[in-house]
């Protein structure tokens, strides 16, 4: 019975973590460092010890009875990504003031690319670093937090389902953190994933996200001719 609860404990957590469901379904996930990562949650959620056999033993069993959810690789395989390059940022405190100003700059650049990311206590724009200048006079300094240029946005068009369609905006990030790629800014706008990084980085992340596409739908054309 022991064994049987701890089967289970495993399984659940697996089905909570997309990135493990990623490992297990495309057949690179290693036991042994799945069970590791998982021991301390299930010694948390069993309040003792447990040998790492015993997890490496339930992680083969919900490997071989678990079946990869594919609604999320549906939404990927059926998404298009485009680079903006030169996007710069500037971060200011929240106040009336500066949401006021934030949105009428928005309105006053219809033409250019911008985003006002509003948080608890900061409000931060992304922009075309052509209209930096203009953007930047509108606040007072003393009112502005960081500001950088320098920048660039992936844009990631996705199908109406991705709204409702868990694992989806995961599979994005996950790639561009795995190749040790710092995410500046997110923002997601209904079917839209806007990622801001480094115009250093934005090739190398383009790239990932263009194989994740493609790699998505090789796999659903593979179960698709399966018989």
């Amino acid at each position: 019975m022991v064994e049987l609860s701890i089967s289970k404990t495993v399984q659940s957590l697996i089905e909570n973590d997309p990135p493990i469901q990623d490992a297990l379904a495309r057949g690179y996930g290693n036991y042994s460092a799945i069970a590791r990562i998982l021991r301390p949650r299930v010694e948390e959620i069993h309040g003792r010890r447990v040998s790492l056999t015993a997890i490496i033993t339930a992680v083969k069993r919900a490997s071989a009875t678990y079946t990869p959810k594919t609604e999320y690789q549906g939404i990927v395989a059926g998404s298009k990504i485009s680079l903006r390059t030169d996007v710069a940022k500037i971060s200011v405190e929240k106040t009336r003031r500066t949401l006021e100003k934030a949105r009428l700059a928005s309105a006053d650049f219809p033409e250019a690319f911008f985003q006002v990311l509003e948080g608890a206590s900061t409000l931060t724009l992304i922009f075309d670093d052509g209209i930096f200048s203009e953007v930047r006079s509108i606040f007072r300094k003393d009112e502005i937090l960081a500001e950088k240029r320098g920048l660039a946005a992936l844009i990631v068009q996705s199908p109406q389902g991705i709204v409702e369609t868990p694992g989806c905006i995961v599979a994005f990030y996950n790639p561009i953190s795995r190749a040790h790629i710092n995410i500046e800014e997110t923002a997601s706008c209904f079917t839209e994933t806007i990622i801001v990084l480094s115009m250093e980085d934005a090739a190398r992340a383009f790239s990932i996200l263009a194989e994740l596409i493609s790699q998505m739908r090789r796999s659903l054309k593979k179960i698709g001719d399966a018989p």
